[in-house]
């Protein structure tokens, strides 16, 4: 641009020159006619050259620096100018109506998916996604969370209503009948810790201890000394064991009568424990102490930090990829179908944008029009349309000589009549 410009100028310039030196060279031959059209021409072409010349220079500045009046016409009325400009770029160039005539026109929608779908397609941008999940999983403030965390679990733990608890719990074992399978639990163990060879030994020796200890008077103490004095330990305990090895067996078959009172008792506590006040306080009072002496915050930590490599891990798994992309595609399509409402939406809130904003773009561009100095103004004017400022120049001069010629010619053909 600067080089063309300086070109234009080189020419404008060789141009008045061409004239002025066509003017001198012809003044001495004055007898000759065709001399003379070509000295009119080049005197009507050195007047048109320096008439445009002054033009376009007081255009800009004054003409060789003298203060002419009504020279350096962009200065003296920049300010009448600018504030032209600014009024026409905002009611002709740039006005409300025009601006949302044009933004109805746009798809926004329609182009929006298109670029999002184009730049999906592209391997870089897939794993630029990816690196994007996994450093804002990688920088979630763990410590910060753990805390948080940490209060809440303490709360949902402290509101749980044991009551409720308890209630699920036993409709759920009742409903799956864990009373029977934990009572044939106990009977099988006991069946099989009574047939232990050591056991009726370990059965008459705590007999015997709990006989000594009992303090009697009369006929029973007299009782218990003859049985202490009758049975051995081994032999108590042998027959305690098949005792209680007769009460097992009896209670394992299903149509016992001891078994169904046993099994309606269980099932009756278990049915009635949620109002068993004495044992839900003591439920509460285990809870609060456990609390109070609780501190999860490595366990919470430790969670997080293994949720968290969990979740990267995850991620860089091309599964994951297809997923997203399935997801996102399935988001867009979506998105189509609803892309008259949605283009209606957002050419609606440009449309108020643009109403309430609208004086903002002249003021944008008074504003930076107010920043440039009348030199900066003037260079950025010539840079724009000073090229054909100069052809002008050289246009009024090559005019000025074939006018010149021809009214040199009108004016010989008048002589000669």
């Amino acid at each position: 641009m600067e080089k063309k410009e300086k070109s234009s100028k080189k020419i404008a310039r060789y141009s008045l020159f061409i004239m002025i030196a066509g003017f001198l060279a012809t003044l001495p031959f004055q007898d000759s006619i065709w001399a003379e059209l070509i000295r009119g021409g080049f005197e009507a072409g050195l007047v048109g050259g320096l008439a445009d010349w002054f033009a376009v220079t007081a255009l800009f500045r004054h003409p060789l620096g003298i203060p002419i009046p009504h020279t350096a016409l962009l200065p003296a009325n920049r300010k009448r100018m600018t504030n032209a400009l600014v009024t026409m770029l905002k009611t002709n160039w740039l006005s409300k109506e025009s601006i949302q005539e044009k933004i109805k026109q746009i798809p926004f929608t329609e182009k929006l998916i298109h670029i999002i779908r184009r730049e999906l397609a592209k391997e870089a941008v897939q794993k630029g996604i990816v690196e994007l999940i996994k450093k804002m999983i990688t920088n979630l403030p763990i410590e910060k969370a753990a805390p948080f965390l940490r209060k809440h679990l303490l709360s949902v733990i402290s509101n749980i209503e044991i009551k409720h608890i308890l209630h699920t719990a036993s409709e759920q074992l009742l409903k799956e009948r864990f009373d029977e399978k934990a009572l044939n639990y106990v009977l099988n163990k006991a069946d099989t810790w009574l047939r232990n060879k050591d056991t009726a030994h370990q059965l008459g020796s705590v007999s015997m201890n709990v006989l000594r200890k009992v303090e009697a008077d009369g006929i029973l103490q007299f009782a218990l000394k003859s049985i202490q004095n009758l049975l051995t330990a081994d032999k108590l305990g042998d027959i305690l064991r098949n005792i209680l090895l007769n009460v097992v067996t009896n209670l394992k078959p299903e149509n016992d009568a001891n078994r169904k009172a046993l099994l309606l008792y269980i099932r009756n506590e278990l049915q009635n424990i949620e109002d068993n006040a004495e044992f839900i306080e003591g439920i509460d009072k285990w809870r609060n102490k456990l609390l109070d002496t609780w501190n999860p915050d490595q366990m919470i930590h430790s969670s997080l930090q293994e949720l968290q490599q969990s979740a990267v891990s995850m991620v860089e798994q091309d599964a994951f990829r297809d997923h997203l992309l399935s997801g996102l595609t399935s988001f867009l399509n979506k998105l189509a179908e609803k892309g008259p409402a949605l283009d209606g939406w957002i050419k609606n809130q440009i449309g108020i944008l643009v109403d309430n904003n609208h004086e903002q773009i002249g003021l944008l561009v008074q504003e930076n029009l107010d920043k440039l100095d009348n030199d900066t103004l003037i260079y950025m004017m010539e840079n724009s349309i000073g090229k054909d400022l100069q052809w002008i120049r050289v246009n009024g001069a090559v005019c000025g000589f074939f006018i010149g010629i021809v009214l040199t010619g009108f004016q010989a053909f008048l002589h000669l009549f």
